[in-house]
């Protein structure tokens, strides 16, 4: 990629990532709805919920190393992780599928995503990630799971049969309760999938060992 696309995805970035970290309130907002309620999508309406830089750039480079086209992501937020993804997939030729339950967040998120150039590699698809990647009928190189944490384990499951022996799966946020079934069963399975905590023990990364 040309120096002048990076410098388009970069300051983006930037700007985004700033944002986020301005935005933590509104997450506190979130989570306190929780001590009178069990906590839904739409308490995050207006809330980044980014992966850091690092995962980012993380995410980014093991995809180009691993030359990965067909990427799925579940829970587009705000679009960050996703410019990561879309740019990862330019450069190896590939396109991303990403998901987002709320209509509005998708709507930024696009909007993010046109500002860094990455449209012709995106799709977004809104709706509950359960309808919207059903029937999914393509191989999957790259999952990345960062949306609502009790559909890790149903998502990864009705997608397993598109994975081959390069896959990877970027699952984040597992050090939280709703994510520990997704964890079990895959640690559970070490003939089949071998795996590493990363991002200081919030993430496992997965590979596929054998099918």
């Amino acid at each position: 990629m040309n120096s002048g696309k990076m410098d388009i995805v970069e300051n983006k970035l930037n700007h985004l990532h700033k944002d986020a970290k301005k935005d933590y309130l509104k997450i506190g907002k979130g989570v306190m709805k929780s001590i009178f309620r069990p906590i839904q999508p739409t308490d995050f309406e207006h809330a980044y919920l980014p992966i850091s830089r690092e995962q980012g750039q993380m995410m980014r480079q093991l995809i180009i190393d691993n030359k990965h086209k067909n990427v799925v992501e579940f829970g587009t937020s705000f679009g960050i992780s996703t410019i990561y993804l879309a740019d990862a997939v330019r450069q190896t030729g590939g396109s991303l599928i990403t998901t987002e339950l709320l209509e509005s967040k998708a709507q930024k998120a696009k909007q993010n995503i046109e500002d860094a150039g990455l449209s012709d590699y995106v799709e977004i698809r809104i709706g509950d990630a359960m309808q919207t990647l059903k029937g999914h009928a393509t191989p999957i190189d790259f999952l990345f799971l960062d949306g609502w944490k009790n559909l890790y384990l149903p998502l990864f499951q009705m997608l397993e049969t598109q994975f081959h022996s390069d896959t990877m799966i970027y699952a984040d946020n597992i050090n939280m309760a709703d994510t520990q079934n997704y964890v079990d069963y895959v640690l559970n399975k070490r003939n089949n999938y071998s795996s590493q905590l990363i991002a200081g023990g919030n993430a496992l990364l997965t590979r596929i060992s054998q099918i």
